[in-house]
């Protein structure tokens, strides 16, 4: 569906194959609102009709992006707020909202509708939330160029289509997150200390290292540090840790003849005891076997 210029919208056709992948997309257009003029000037099919002043419910999920103007915001789950330029709204499935431009600035607004159980599940798992549905992301031609590509392979309808159409939807999500967390980390302090840290871990690997003995390096204390570290990374300074000696492990029983014994003291492990059942609880095998199945055949 098109409409007249300033506005562009398209509902997709969706099939079992699509349903399928997991993430479908399900519309995607744009609308220009000028100052002082009615909103929302697109017709929209029943299931998406729009009225700001009792707001709507919908069944999908939609990233709105405004790339000019100003405007409101309201849903169940979040009180009322002001929606600047460079603003993205997730709306939710089952979840009532309303929003609009202001009449003095009108605004330009992207959107693209979407479900599936990729997007349900990092819901559940709190990685997006009704009750912080605005990210200030700020303008970017690049986030505009997502919502025109997903537009292009709309009006082509080539086959598969909806596949790479769900690819650049959950592009445009891992960068609403990505930008969310850290603008939450203002603090450059925190990052640098932080980024120290893992330089520290990956450079010493092979060293006798513990989280406490990182932060007294760094001159921070261990409980700061610790959560710091965890809200950034999102697993503790030890599970980070764990991980770069598992991934150097790997890449030792890989590259060297070394035994599993001079490997485990090599990572300052207690024994191979130790080390075999730390790697076995990662890699799913004992380091024996793990290296067994990667030798050539006939070897």
């Amino acid at each position: 569906m098109e409409t007249a210029a300033g506005c562009n919208i398209k509902y997709f056709n969706i099939s079992r194959s699509d349903e399928a992948w997991g993430l479908v997309v399900t519309t995607v257009g744009y609308q220009m609102i000028p100052p002082h003029s009615s909103y929302p000037q697109a017709q929209h099919p029943e299931s998406h009709l729009f009225d700001p002043r009792s707001g709507r419910v919908l069944k999908e999920y939609q990233l709105i992006y405004i790339s000019k103007g100003e405007g409101w915001f309201e849903s169940r789950s979040c009180k009322r707020q002001r929606v600047k330029a460079g603003t993205m709204m997730l709306l939710f499935p089952n979840e009532w909202h309303t929003y609009e431009p202001d009449k003095a600035t009108g605004w330009f607004e992207y959107w693209v509708g979407f479900r599936g159980g990729g997007i349900d599940a990092q819901v559940a798992n709190g990685f997006f939330s009704p009750r912080s549905p605005l990210f200030t992301l700020g303008f970017s031609q690049s986030i505009i160029g997502q919502y025109e590509e997903i537009a292009e392979y709309a009006l082509k309808e080539q086959a598969a289509y909806q596949q790479v159409a769900a690819g650049i939807v959950q592009f445009l999500l891992g960068l609403v997150y990505y930008k969310q967390r850290n603008l939450l980390f203002s603090d450059s302090f925190a990052i640098r200390k932080i980024d120290e840290a893992r330089a520290i871990m990956k450079r010493e690997v092979e060293a006798d290292l513990t989280p406490q003995g990182i932060a007294e390096r760094l001159s921070v204390s261990y409980s700061w540090f610790r959560k710091m570290f965890k809200q950034y990374v999102g697993v503790s300074p030890a599970q980070y840790l764990a991980q770069i000696r598992y991934l150097r492990a790997k890449e030792l029983l890989d590259t060297t003849g070394l035994t599993v014994a001079e490997i485990a003291y090599r990572l300052r492990f207690e024994n191979a005891g130790h080390f075999s059942t730390f790697f076995r609880k990662k890699e799913g095998v004992p380091p024996q076997q793990y290296r067994r199945e990667r030798e050539p055949l006939g070897k």
